[in-house]
């Protein structure tokens, strides 16, 4: 029995103390996995040594750069400086050839624009001008002391550049040249366009990159139809994006330019709310195509209003001339969908600081990334547009004080949409450059991506790979 007693304290000692090791073994794993735990979602110790911090805070709270800072840097990146631009020394026939002007020699490419600039037609023709006014700013940009300040520089290296201009005066060439004469097979507009894919596509330029740092212009909605498509992944300077597929233009890659205004800039404008007698203001096409049908239905509804002006109106017969004091009276001026979601009666509206009401539900507005429209224009929904009486109790509701808060803003913002030559600081030549400027980072990522399996495919895998991402009905 005593031998029983001894063997059972025997065990519970030894029990005891089986126990005890296991609770302090896990009592060690606990804490261990606790501060493995926390460790892992700590800063990154390694990360923050390798790339440390671009800026700090000091005990006085003021932000300072480290001076030890190492950061990776695109030799190429963009800099605070003037956009670098290559532009190729294309044959005439692709630009001032348009205008009727004639080389003084064999190599004479560009005209000496300190001697002459050849004019651009009037009227309508003005509106889609944009590769002129861009093409003379890049000429004039290799002049030294040049008295202002450029937004692009021209360089000679195609290598050294952000971007590759391409000088084709698209819209001209459709507005002068798109019809076929009775002893052409093809248009003189069409041929251009054919000679351009060609001569593009066998560029150096164009093979390195793709395109996709390419800079054409095609700002008429016509403009480019039979080259669009074999061109898309150029970075494209359009009207909108009315008759465009997303697959070869869209708002990442391509950017939105404004009309040039044709009707007379109101100059030290003294007006105010009471002095303006028209509410609301619109000339022009009525009975349009596509997303145009907006504008006959308004006329329906807004023709009996006594201080609404809504009628057709052209350029003949000094219809321009109208317009601009027809705009300079008024309150509000509409700017209604057309056959695109874009027309020219926004920046006519913006020269006479008529405050625009836009009702087009698809319109891509210039600079709209840098310029908020809402503090100088109101929108309304085409569904809301069309509703009885919607329309004008909205703008009857809008106060004076409101009112002359947008005017003024129109004041201010005017210039951004003004062409010149020479350019002006921040005018419309200057805008598109900084907004070309802005997709540069976008351009080279895209580059940069599509060189990933370069070396791991052969050329002929290459070209059936390039080709596979254009729709057939492209070709």
């Amino acid at each position: 029995m005593a031998m029983v007693e001894k063997n059972g304290s025997a065990i519970g000692y030894v029990a005891r103390n089986l126990l005890l090791c296991l609770f302090v073994v896990t009592t060690i794993l606990f804490a261990l996995s606790c501060y493995f735990v926390l460790r892992s979602t700590a800063h990154n110790r390694f990360l923050s040594s390798t790339f440390p911090s671009k800026s700090f805070v000091d005990v006085k709270g003021v932000k300072r750069e480290k001076e030890n800072c190492r950061c990776v840097k695109d030799e190429k990146s963009v800099t605070a400086g003037p956009l670098k631009v290559y532009m190729y020394n294309m044959d005439p026939e692709f630009h001032f050839g348009l205008l009727d002007w004639k080389r003084d020699g064999k190599n004479s490419v560009w005209p000496d624009i300190q001697k002459y600039i050849p004019p651009y037609p009037g009227g309508l023709n003005l509106q889609h001008s944009i590769e002129y006014w861009l093409t003379l700013d890049l000429l004039a940009s290799e002049y030294e002391n040049a008295p202002r300040a450029v937004a692009a520089k021209r360089v000679y290296n195609s290598s050294e550049a952000d971007v590759i201009f391409v000088p084709f005066f698209s819209s001209l060439s459709y507005n002068r040249f798109s019809k076929v004469n009775p002893h052409q097979k093809t248009s003189r507009n069409k041929d251009l366009q054919g000679k351009l894919v060609t001569f593009l596509t066998g560029q150096e330029e164009w093979k390195r990159s793709g395109g996709r740092d390419h800079v054409v212009l095609a700002h008429h909605p016509n403009s480019m139809l039979d080259a669009r498509n074999k061109l898309f992944p150029a970075m494209f300077i359009l009207s909108d994006f009315g008759r465009y597929p997303p697959t070869v233009a869209n708002v990442e890659k391509d950017v939105i330019a404004p009309y040039k205004h044709v009707i007379k800039a109101y100059e030290n404008d003294t007006s105010g709310f009471d002095s303006r007698p028209i509410l609301l203001y619109f000339q022009g096409a009525i009975y349009r195509k596509d997303g145009g049908f907006v504008r006959q239905e308004l006329f329906y509804l807004l023709q009996d209003e006594k201080d609404v002006h809504f009628s057709f109106g052209s350029v003949r017969n000094g219809g321009i001339n109208k317009a601009s004091q027809g705009m300079h009276n008024s309150k509000f001026c509409l700017n209604i969908a057309g056959d695109t979601p874009s027309s020219n009666r926004l920046f006519d509206a913006i020269a006479s600081h008529c405050v625009p009401v836009i009702i087009s539900d698809d319109i891509e507005l210039p600079f709209e990334d840098v310029i908020d429209y809402s503090e100088f224009s109101v929108f309304v929904r085409t569904s809301d547009a069309l509703k009885e009486n919607f329309l004008v109790n909205l703008i009857r509701g809008i106060t004076k004080e409101e009112w002359t808060r947008m005017w003024n803003r129109l004041k201010e913002v005017e210039k951004y949409y003004e062409f010149h030559f020479p350019s002006k600081v921040d005018d419309a030549v200057q805008m598109i450059w900084q907004a070309i400027a802005r997709k540069v980072p976008g351009v080279k990522m895209r580059i940069h991506k599509s060189r990933r399996y370069s070396g791991s495919v052969s050329d002929t895998q290459k070209e059936s790979s390039w080709s596979s991402l254009i729709p057939r009905s492209f070709w």
